[in-house]
């Protein structure tokens, strides 16, 4: 009898836990401002969220206009992650219009930046047209990977934040994916060392690569400045191509999201061989080459460095 009213007080008790329980279960709504954002958002959190995208895959998030569907996924999200150092020039003007109030989460926080020449004619970035020239921050910086691991980190914190439930799993995930991008650092050194240290400089459509050049001893050079939303002068072009001439560059290179017409009239120009297209600001779509963050290092590295030694293996 005493085990029969000690099982009809289990059930009672789970009768009035499960609801909590299955509400408890549901996926945490997390929003991500961009494709590169998203993947790394989406290896730390695993299951326990349900992310939404806002900058979709192969688009260019200097020029995006957010839509009154994306306010409303920022209303209902539970937390927002952005790269943050200018990049997302229109966030703060969609987060006010949302009237979002929870946790936002800036994966850059900790990162030793690098500065660059601002050619954003006062787009994309927040920039007024008066910084043009002017010295600001390069909000680039997952192109070092050893800064994806400050990335996962940041973003594992953010959600520990809102879901302390899931804290321990996702410090854990971010650390095993630290692990997977250490030992993707130590690939990229390897590939840049199999080229000649006069050899590595290369062509790309948008000044994107400032961590990837600064962090693995390459020359990048870029006709446009830190927006793809910013043209390049005629006379900033020619400049351009005549150092291109007087370095022997050998290659140029065209990114996923921004028109391959500049490139390729500079590669017509010079005779440099057009290398083929980087993955920057943006991943491919799902099963393209450069889905996930590190699939993007993967693609690009093999590229750049078949350019920078001329097509020679």
């Amino acid at each position: 009898m005493l085990n029969r009213r000690r099982l009809a007080a289990v059930i009672a008790a789970a009768a009035l836990v499960l609801p909590g329980a299955a509400l408890a279960a549901d996926p945490i709504p997390v929003v991500a401002t961009f494709s590169v954002i998203a993947d790394m958002t989406r290896a730390v959190g695993g299951d326990r969220i349900a992310l939404r995208t806002l900058v979709p895959a192969d688009n260019d998030a200097h020029v995006f206009q957010p839509s009154p569907g994306d306010a409303q996924a920022l209303a209902a999200a539970r937390l927002v992650v952005t790269n943050g150092l200018g990049m997302e020039g229109w966030m703060d003007r969609l987060i006010k219009a949302s009237g979002y109030k929870g946790e936002v989460v800036v994966a850059t926080r900790g990162i030793k930046t690098l500065t660059m020449e601002d050619d954003d004619h006062g787009h994309g970035h927040g920039h007024s047209a008066a910084d043009k020239g002017k010295k600001v921050t390069d909000p680039h910086a997952w192109q070092n990977a050893l800064n994806g691991q400050i990335y996962a980190r940041n973003i594992a914190e953010g959600l520990a934040r809102i879901d302390p439930a899931g804290a321990a799993a996702y410090r854990a995930n971010a650390e095993a994916y630290a692990a997977e991008l250490q030992t993707l650092d130590a690939w990229i050194k390897a590939e840049v060392a199999s080229v000649p240290a006069a050899q590595r400089k290369v062509i790309t459509s948008h000044d994107a690569f400032g961590y990837l050049a600064a962090a693995y001893g390459i020359t990048i050079l870029s006709p446009q400045g830190i927006s793809t939303d910013a043209e390049p002068s005629a006379k900033d072009v020619a400049r351009l191509i005549r150092q291109i001439r007087k370095e022997k560059v050998r290659a140029v290179f065209i990114e996923n999201m921004t028109d391959p017409r500049l490139i390729q009239q500079i590669a017509r120009e010079t005779g440099a061989v057009v290398g083929g297209t980087l993955y920057s600001d943006a991943l491919s779509g799902p099963g393209g080459p450069a889905d996930t963050y590190i699939k993007m290092f993967r693609h690009n590295l093999p590229l750049l460095v078949a350019g920078m030694k001329g097509g020679q293996s």
